[in-house]
């Protein structure tokens, strides 16, 4: 959420700068909004002031006056809330802006790629995918699955579903012990307040699982990435300068329609409606978000590193950062049955446009600033899955396991 005063006086600027983000900032509608809230806001505060001033005298001929004025106040705020909301609804899906050395473009293809790491494995025959692998053994289950649950929903058996415990573990391990994050185990429900705050609502409800309640004031949603929890740990505080940096670190199942991707990806784990992930989130003084964004990235890729896997470091462009992002770096890890890579993590920097939502701020010399967020995948754990199954699968359709992972895999060499 951007600051008013700021919008204010910068539209021009704004609406240039939401250009590159492919959105439409109408200067005349905001305007016209904003004029209309403020004169209510104006009218109500003067009507307050007269009530006040009558209220001091003890002349009892005021006293309809006085009554006669409630009501011409209750009025106006009932006019002044429904203005305000008008008012909120078209400034709660204005995105936050890119900075400065982000890439200008439209979509994907103006993504700049920063470096590559790692050797592309050569293999001797012909590599399968991770569908033709699980399906081979029986461990990767898509028909049942569908019975029980319908399309982009999968079942792990054996040491497919031990190899996926592996990762997750390997991971969480690798973020608390090597990087100090702090390991949260949070509430897969949230309520609508929670999820405004990080910026999935109200642009992004359709791609939302809600949970229906008897009340339809009581709206509770399944987190579509940990992110949406472990940033708001920090909702509605005042933290003291010294606390910061607080670095959080969940594993968690997350849900998400996938609204916008009809018929992509449609065969194997790419693209699920549930998913473990490994959540990494920063929160921190708004001045050092650069650095913390560099920092979570090595942290990231310190995982597909210790795994031995190829990967390349990708700069986005302002038109496909997510809503909430000021900068966003994505890692995209080779797949060999696609002859191609694939995002397996995000690392964004949002600055202070979360915390604005979320009300959270700390204390900065004389004054109360709001704190900067951070949030990226430490990883994707079905995509890493697929990239291990893929990556260092064997001609006979086994599967070596990485060094790293061994002791979390019982010390199995292949599966």
């Amino acid at each position: 959420m951007h600051n008013i005063k700021e919008l204010r006086k910068n539209l021009e600027v704004f609406r240039s700068k939401l250009l590159h983000r492919n959105f439409e900032f109408n200067i005349s509608v905001f305007k016209k909004l904003d004029a209309n809230n403020r004169e209510l806001i104006s009218k109500k505060e003067k009507l307050e002031q007269e009530k006040k001033i009558l209220s001091k005298t003890k002349d009892k001929t005021n006293f309809e006056k006085s009554k006669n004025i409630s009501l011409e106040i209750a009025k106006v705020s009932d006019e002044q809330l429904i203005s305000q909301k008008k008012l909120n609804d078209f400034l709660h899906i204005i995105p936050n802006l890119a900075l400065e050395d982000v890439p200008i473009g439209k979509d994907e293809k103006t993504n700049k790629i920063i470096n590559k790491f790692g050797d592309i494995k050569k293999f001797s025959f012909n590599p399968k995918s991770h569908v033709e692998i699980g399906l081979k053994s029986n461990n990767i289950d898509f028909d049942t699955s569908i019975k029980l649950s319908g399309s982009r929903f999968v079942i792990l058996k054996d040491k497919i579903a031990l190899l996926e415990r592996a990762l997750i573990n390997f991971m969480m391990d690798t973020h608390t012990n090597q990087f100090k994050y702090t390991e949260i185990s949070p509430p897969l429900i949230v309520n609508e307040d929670v999820m405004f705050g990080t910026g999935q609502l109200p642009k992004f409800e359709t791609d939302q699982f809600e949970i229906k309640f008897e009340s339809n004031n009581q709206r509770k949603f399944l987190i579509p990435t940990a992110e949406v929890v472990l940033t708001n740990l920090v909702r509605k505080k005042l933290l003291n300068r010294n606390e910061l940096p607080l670095r959080f670190v969940a594993s968690t199942p997350c849900f998400r329609k996938e609204a916008g991707s009809y018929g992509k990806d449609t065969k194997g784990m790419i693209r699920q409606h549930q998913f473990y992930k490994v959540e990494l989130v920063s929160i921190v003084e708004p001045k050092k978000c650069n650095l913390e964004l560099d920092r979570m990235l090595k942290c990231a890729q310190k995982i597909l590193d210790d795994l031995e896997l190829a990967y390349q470091v990708v700069l986005l462009s302002t038109g496909d950062m997510g809503f909430s992002a000021e900068k966003t770096f994505d890692l995209e890890v080779w797949i060999p049955s696609e002859n191609k890579y694939r995002e397996i993590s995000s690392c964004s920097s949002c600055g202070s446009f979360q915390s604005r939502r979320m009300g959270a701020k700390y204390k900065h010399e004389d004054t109360n600033d709001f704190v900067g967020t951070l949030n990226g995948s430490g990883l994707a754990v079905g995509r890493l899955l697929i990239a291990i199954l893929e990556n260092y699968q064997n001609q006979d359709g086994s599967v070596t396991i990485p060094r790293v992972l061994k002791k979390y895999m019982n010390n199995l060499d292949k599966i």
